[in-house]
């Protein structure tokens, strides 16, 4: 992969830190960051870092543009509405076989979120145990660890007579109602709708030991997720890999912030208009925190093997026809600006080793 040496950071270090710590509000640089989809703790580090001025400490204005079904991260940043993105590492490496040219600079999610969520009565504990079944995915490219899964256990997903594949929406009604056998989930987000659901039975929340849970980590199908990107044409122009570096020193700043400081993490993605209960999103910062720490070479550096297993799936998958560039990702800017935030704090820790998740109560309908 494509690693070469970034050489301003002395230069870019004294620059936008000076003796203050903080630049003048009129000097600071205006900057976009595009979300794939709505405020909530999926996003969490980006607003943290907003919030307790990481960024404007780093020279940067920056503004947070949510997503919407109709927004296409890519898209916006290919385009100049965005410097940076958010997105999944598939849809980008998709996006650039389509004829853009963007640049993972930063994996943040260590590992996927991705589930198939059934309940324990259906006696699903395997990927080979979907033969015969009704199995539920969203489909728009969510799709893919789940086919490479099946395909590994011998089940081809387009034969309707060993499987049925049905569309279902972003929310796990089709599970609860009894409409299919095992449903997607995120391990942050619909995983939890199914235990702030009330279980007719008892009354009570369904508990996790009423659920059976395949997680593509476990199964070798799982593909890299949240990551930052940029365009590398911007990224060549001059000056641009500096306010890049600064712009993930700040980014993940904002993440370890999240980590060490839970309560006060949740009460930002809250008033930041998430539209999601308080304990839901408590739920989602906890779960998120773990598909970022451990960071064992530090948080955003890539996992090459799980690069290699991505691409992999992806072109399996026909997601992508052939392997991406040696340029599609690059990990000489997350060092550099790790590299800087060790220069500024000795005692930041970026690899998370010691993190533990919290105790989370789920409420009903996650409020």
């Amino acid at each position: 992969m494509f690693k070469k040496r970034f050489v301003g950071i002395a230069l870019l270090f004294a620059m936008i830190v000076g003796v203050s710590g903080v630049q003048a509000q009129d000097d600071l640089i205006p900057i976009n960051l595009q979300l794939q989809w709505v405020a909530q703790s999926q996003f969490a580090g980006y607003y943290a870092a907003v919030d307790q001025g990481f960024y404007e400490a780093m020279g940067l204005d920056v503004t947070i543009l949510e997503g919407a079904v109709e927004i296409v991260p890519q898209q916006v940043v290919a385009s100049g509405g965005a410097e940076f993105g958010i997105a999944w590492v598939p849809k980008v490496l998709e996006s650039n076989e389509q004829g853009v040219n963007l640049v993972n600079i930063a994996q943040i999610f260590q590992r996927s979120g991705t589930l198939q969520v059934s309940f324990v009565d259906t006696g699903i504990e395997s990927v080979e145990d979907f033969e015969g079944m009704t199995i539920g995915t969203w489909g728009f490219g969510n799709e893919h660890e789940l086919y490479a899964g099946m395909r590994a256990a011998g089940i081809d997903p387009e034969d309707t007579d060993a499987v049925t594949i049905v569309q279902q929406p972003f929310d796990m009604s089709l599970l609860l109602n009894g409409e299919v056998d095992a449903a997607q989930a995120m391990i942050y987000n619909e995983y939890a709708q199914v235990l702030e659901a009330v279980n007719p039975d008892t009354g009570e929340l369904y508990q996790p030991e009423d659920l059976n849970v395949i997680d593509w980590n476990d199964v070798g199908t799982a593909m890299l997720q949240d990551h930052i990107f940029a365009n590398a044409e911007w990224l060549a122009e001059e000056g641009n890999e500096e306010i890049a570096t600064a712009f993930i020193a700040a980014s993940i700043q904002g993440w370890v912030y999240c980590r060490d400081n839970f309560d006060e993490c949740v009460d930002v993605v809250l008033d930041n208009g998430s539209t999601l209960g308080a304990s839901h999103q408590a739920w989602q910062l906890n779960e998120i925190n773990g598909l970022i720490w451990p960071s064992p070479a530090g948080i955003g550096v890539m996992d090459e093997d799980l690069w290699v297993q991505t691409v992999t799936v992806a072109i399996e998958g026909q997601v992508i026809a052939e392997p991406p560039s040696m340029d599609a990702y690059r990990t000489d800017l997350v060092e550099a600006a790790s590299a800087m935030l060790m220069d500024m704090d000795m005692e930041i820790d970026l690899t998370g080793e010691m993190w533990e998740r919290v105790e989370v109560e789920l409420q009903p309908g996650g409020e």
